[in-house]
């Protein structure tokens, strides 16, 4: 949540402003090993589920926009970290390493997924995914709003709720997979929390959200809930019609042509120190 409610404030105050607030977030960020995270891990094998958590994590001076796959056993089974922070979210956020390619993980309900915000605009990583036979996928996204009124401010509709529930929807009808969009919200306590002004032309409170289900041929499985409201959205699936999906498109599969066009992915960790002999 933190990391989404400072996503609006890094777009709305010059970047000068950061320094007033960075340094209280970086502390208030989560180490994927504290305390904290042993809670959320506990809760989870309470619960019995397989949660994909998005955080922003805290590892030494930097922060990283991330995505902790959690087992049903309460166990991190993968994390990952945003390989590219989106425009102004590199002023804040670092950028994940070759261990974030991998980007699918094996449950007890099927090969499971996630991306973070922009990460689905990014073909070659959405490919990528395709090829580790990903079943359901969990996209990650912070609040995003309606098209402002144009004579208050110009504004890119990519960069609005409906576009970006689209392209979560589009990864859904591209990869045949289940797609499980979740969203934030942005409420009056979070615009006064994070040093927003109100009345700003982007923001809308109660609202920024969008969240949904698809299914592998991208059909909306559920109603959405209201764009200020936070809730839990339900759908029954079966891995099944990934089959039946795929019979028209497989793109990972029958409907490539890897002799013609293929994507290069470099696996190995970049160190900060290389040992001279290793």
């Amino acid at each position: 949540m933190a990391r989404c409610l400072q996503h609006r404030q890094m777009w709305c105050a010059a970047p000068i402003i950061q320094a007033t607030w960075v340094p209280q977030y970086h502390a208030n960020s989560m180490i994927r090993d504290s305390p904290q995270m042993k809670r959320i891990l506990a809760a989870v094998k309470k619960a019995g589920i397989f949660v994909v958590l998005g955080y922003s994590e805290r590892d030494g001076a930097t922060i990283y926009i991330a995505q902790a796959f959690i087992s049903p056993d309460g166990e991190i089974v993968h994390n990952r970290r945003k390989l590219k922070p989106t425009h102004a979210e590199r002023t804040i956020w670092g950028e994940g390493q070759a261990e974030s390619l991998k980007t699918v993980v094996d449950s007890p309900f099927g090969k499971i997924g996630g991306l973070n915000c922009w990460e689905h605009l990014l073909p070659l990583l959405r490919y990528n995914e395709y090829t580790q036979g990903v079943q359901i996928h969990v996209s990650s996204w912070p609040s995003f709003f309606g098209m402002p009124e144009p004579e208050k401010i110009a504004w890119l509709y990519h960069e609005t709720a409906e576009a970006s529930s689209r392209i979560s929807q589009n990864m859904a009808i591209e990869g045949a997979t289940f797609v499980i969009s979740s969203s934030q919200i942005l409420t009056e306590k979070g615009l006064e929390k994070n040093s927003i002004l109100a009345g700003n032309p982007i923001t809308k409170v109660p609202g920024g959200g969008f969240s949904q289900i698809f299914g592998a041929d991208g059909k909306p499985l559920c109603e959405p809930i209201g764009e200020g409201e936070e809730g839990i959205l339900k759908a029954d699936i079966c891995l099944g019609d990934i089959v039946k999906a795929k019979m028209f498109v497989d793109v990972a599969g029958h409907f490539a042509r890897p002799d013609l066009l293929s994507l290069l992915v470099n696996p190995t960790v970049a160190k900060h120190v290389t040992t001279m002999g290793e």
